[in-house]
């Protein structure tokens, strides 16, 4: 099929497969990230505990474990959202209007006036 140079296609309509996922998603989804990884931290501690008199070596990548685990969990929970169907599309920015200025003139405030009679 020869095409002529006059002739564009049409823009191609946004794909909902693109957009990214709701923020009630996503949150949920750093939440489980988050509590899977506490779950396995809780587990490399008791291991630790369980096996510290008889395999020091086992014990201490537990404890190894133990510490390094919530570093990464909140890395990995909070850098997740960004990894998701690409990148997030910047909003329109409305146009910018002129501020209207009210210039306010001083206003002279004198006392009220005693009528004294007599």
């Amino acid at each position: 099929m020869n095409r002529t140079p006059w002739r564009r296609d049409p823009p191609r309509a946004e794909s909902i497969t693109g957009a990214r996922t709701g923020l009630t998603q996503a949150l949920r989804g750093r939440q489980r990230r988050y509590v899977a990884a506490m779950l396995v931290r809780s587990a490399c501690v008791v291991l630790m505990a369980l096996t510290w008199n008889h395999w020091p070596a086992v014990a201490v990548c537990a404890l190894v474990g133990g510490v390094v685990i919530p570093y990464v969990a909140v890395v990995a929970a909070q850098a997740g959202w960004q990894q998701q169907r690409g990148v997030r599309a910047e909003l329109a920015r409305p146009a910018e209007e002129p501020a209207t200025r009210v210039v306010l003139e001083p206003t002279l405030i004198l006392p009220p006036e005693h009528n004294t009679t007599g």
